[in-house]
């Protein structure tokens, strides 16, 4: 297949650029490299550059007619290029808007008005159902858990966008949906929780479990927005690339869905469990502080799964495994810095 990965030098973008490759695709990037560690993904990614199947487009979602251009000829868009932090969003939320809603009705109508209109698959995410108000929670054993919902967030839970993030990823989710509906595109939504894996640098905004991995191989103190009993289900970026592959091989069956996507109820911890991971991980005790809960965080978020099944996928990476991976990943990048 040629194949568009908008957002391809972030961290699931370069995953799924390498994976395609693997496959035997055509893969042309388009990223404006803005996020923190995006040279170094790109570098990478640069390395592979005198394979002819793949090419690196520097340009930003927001510029309309780069967006057409990038689209011509292929056979399918990976959607992941946002703004992707709800603190960034509630700081400067024109830009998020502009990004992440108008960025992706770039892509749409890309799609929409090309020659062959390609498959889009967009990268939501979790956020679009705010507080879960619908979904009540306990403590239960140290940490949160819903009081129903054993299988975890169906996608048929009320719509509930917080913070501007959510109100600008919730906006495109819908119209990626409603362009499959209106104009017969061939659209999925990933309703996205808690990727982590290799190409993830990871900040205190977005992509916590990396964040806590390299401040834990540095010796470096983590804060803990809230109580650290938050709990979320996690799932490694090689289980992600398997669905997105499976979404396009069966795009009879997905096309026009809203899937969520995680490590759902057998793949669950919450913040402390984690670092508690981390400490026997890299063998030393991890400093934790505690600051005032963020707009719009989730006591818990697990994603059911179960809908994705008709695709023939579901998560298979333990913790114990994907951490590993991650961890001997990001140790070069650790002692880099305390080199520094």
């Amino acid at each position: 297949m040629r194949i568009l990965v908008t957002g391809g030098c972030g961290f699931i973008g370069t995953n799924l650029v390498f994976d395609r490759l693997r496959r035997g695709d055509s893969v042309r990037v388009l990223d404006n490299c803005s996020r923190a560690g995006t040279d170094r993904n790109l570098a990478a990614l640069r390395a592979r550059e005198e394979d002819d199947r793949l090419e690196i487009v520097l340009g930003d979602i927001r510029d309309e007619p780069l967006v057409r251009d990038a689209t011509k000829d292929v056979d399918a868009v990976i959607h992941l290029a946002a703004q992707v932090a709800v603190t960034t969003s509630v700081a400067r939320p024109r830009e998020d808007f502009e990004i992440n809603a108008m960025g992706s009705l770039n892509v749409l109508e890309a799609a929409r008005t090309a020659r062959n209109p390609p498959i889009v698959l967009y990268a939501s995410t979790n956020k679009v159902y705010g507080s879960l108000e619908p979904a009540p929670v306990e403590e239960r054993h140290g940490r949160y858990e819903f009081v129903s919902h054993p299988e975890g967030v169906p996608e048929d839970m009320l719509l509930d966008f917080h913070s501007p993030y959510g109100c600008s990823k919730g906006s495109a989710d819908q119209y990626v949906i409603d362009y499959g509906r209106i104009y017969g595109l061939r659209t999925v939504t990933f309703r996205q929780s808690c990727i982590y894996g290799p190409w993830q640098y990871g900040n205190e905004d977005q992509g916590w479990i990396a964040h806590f991995a390299l401040q834990a191989l540095r010796n470096e103190p983590v804060t803990l927005y809230g109580d650290g009993r938050q709990v979320r289900d996690v799932l490694f970026v090689s289980d992600l690339c398997d669905l997105y592959e499976r979404a396009l091989q069966g795009i009879g069956v997905a096309a026009g869905k809203a899937y969520n996507i995680g490590g759902g109820p057998r793949h669950t911890l919450s913040l402390l469990q984690c670092l508690s991971a981390l400490e026997l991980a890299v063998g030393h005790e991890i400093q934790v502080s505690f600051s005032e809960w963020r707009p719009g965080d989730q006591r818990v978020y697990v994603s059911d799964v179960r809908r994705a099944r008709e695709l023939g996928w579901q998560p298979t990476t333990p913790f114990s495994e994907g951490l590993e991976t991650l961890l001997g990943w990001l140790r070069p990048l650790g002692a880099e810095t305390a080199a520094a």
